[in-house]
């Protein structure tokens, strides 16, 4: 099995991703295509994820290890 694509940015893998779950929510998909297309939603998903817990640590490194809120800065 070879590795799924990766998106080229978060933007355009959450995109992607919400055209995923409109596909499976409202198109007529065989088994296969459904298999197909949820897996890809999940790969997405977790690359969303992954990205987004990385902003998360970079924004700790830069605020000295203390997360603040972006609200009162």
């Amino acid at each position: 099995m070879t590795e799924p694509a990766a998106p080229e940015s978060y933007e355009s893998a959450l995109k992607e991703l919400e055209g995923q779950l409109n596909r499976l929510e409202n198109d007529p998909l065989t088994l296969e295509e459904a298999l197909t297309t949820y897996q890809r939603g999940t790969f997405l998903l977790n690359y969303c994820q992954t990205r987004l817990a990385e902003a998360e640590q970079r924004i700790q490194i830069l605020e000295g290890e203390k997360l603040q809120d972006y609200r009162t800065s």
